[in-house]
């Protein structure tokens, strides 16, 4: 396995654990993860065993460029291996190739965020890049896994790969944990300013396009003033994303509250929930928040159009300012259409099968064996 996750060497993260669920299904799960020789933190990772038949190591490289080389340095010299997978079609899928090929392994590449939308490679030269690369990668790969059926029928259209060579997963989301949980905290008392509250959720990065959101939402606040925006995440745009808050008077109406361990008070308290993304691989705030039951305004991306649609959340183009402003107003006017919206996402999710943590991982490593 080729992974940038770096937290798979702390012990008891998530990563951690859903890592040695893998390995109890494998004889032997052998992981390279891209690290710097000293990161920002000043940390230098160690090679490392996560049980008896899991061994980490980190390539250490001096910098980002080198990943590729020094993956691959560590991975020739493995043994018995039968499959390589990679956690993208990008850099990790590259180093994937390369080790697979010189060990006659099969390869899988996983494709978790939709880099054929034109906003990806237009994002930075990096990302024209990592298109390139991918569309090089990919039909060269025994099977490719992807999160949600609009990046399959992506590939299958622009790339042309063949629909057998495609699994669909989409990401683990554990919907009845948020259903049946109590709220701990209520929004509404935290911010007793605000009649009706909107929340977004994700990582302040440029493809999630909060200065969308921001715009749209000051032509809300002028028409409803006890309106609040609540910004949980963080992210390289923190910064330019307070200074465009401020240069639109909004201070008052929008609130960054940093980054949350319990999302689903707010998934639960606030009033609708809001996605502005240019891309998405899958989109799992919005099947958190339509477990909750939240009425979603969101840009066609990720998911929508498969379990998210028009008969549960209101639907916008991507960078379409003007619907999103609309729909949130929408959404603020008309009681009925709140209440409706709600019981279709609630609907929507009852309808998904039934699926355990557990069951995920098997489907992981069912994957892994049919492509080996």
């Amino acid at each position: 396995m080729i992974s940038s996750d770096r937290k798979i060497f702390e012990r008891g993260s998530p990563v951690a654990e859903r890592v040695i669920s893998y390995g109890a299904l494998v004889e032997k799960l052998h992981i390279i993860v891209f690290t710097r020789a000293v990161s920002a933190e000043f940390e230098r990772f160690e090679n490392k065993n996560l049980g008896r038949n899991i061994s980490v190591y980190p390539t250490n490289s001096k910098n980002k460029w080198q990943y590729v080389r020094d993956a691959y340095r560590i991975g020739k010299t493995l043994k018995n291996i039968d499959l390589v997978t990679a956690q993208d079609p990008f850099e990790a899928g590259f180093s994937a190739w390369r080790i697979a090929k010189k060990l006659k392994a099969k390869l899988q590449l996983q494709v978790h965020t939709d880099f054929l939308s034109p906003f990806f490679a237009k994002e930075s030269f990096l990302n024209f890049l990592r298109v390139r690369m991918a569309r090089f990668l990919l039909p060269r790969a025994s099977c490719v896994r992807v999160v949600s059926e609009r990046i399959k029928n992506s590939l299958v259209v622009s790339l042309g790969l063949p629909v057998t060579k495609i699994t669909v997963l989409p990401i683990f989301v554990d919907t009845k944990r948020v259903r049946d949980a109590s709220a701990r905290i209520d929004l509404h008392l935290r911010y007793p300013q605000f009649d009706f509250i909107v929340l977004m959720a994700s990582r302040l990065t440029p493809e999630k396009n909060i200065a969308l959101a921001l715009r749209a939402f000051q032509k809300v606040a002028k028409k409803y003033p006890k309106t609040g925006l609540i910004v949980i995440g963080e992210g390289s745009e923190n910064h330019t994303l307070g200074l465009l808050a401020t240069n639109l008077n909004l201070q008052g109406n929008v609130i960054f509250d940093g980054w949350q361990t319990d999302l689903i008070s707010y998934y639960k308290t606030a009033d609708l929930f809001l996605l502005t993304s240019n891309y998405e691989g899958y989109g799992m705030t919005l099947i958190e928040a339509a477990s909750a039951g939240r009425p979603m305004v969101s840009t066609d991306v990720g998911v929508v159009g498969d379990l998210i649609n028009a008969e549960n959340a209101l639907i916008c183009a991507v960078g379409d300012e003007t619907c999103i402003t609309q729909s949130i107003r929408r959404v603020i006017e008309n009681k009925g259409l709140r209440e409706r919206l709600e019981q279709a996402a609630a609907m929507a999710i009852e309808q998904m099968p039934e699926r355990s943590n557990e069951q995920y991982i098997k489907k992981c490593v069912q994957g892994w064996q049919n492509c080996s």
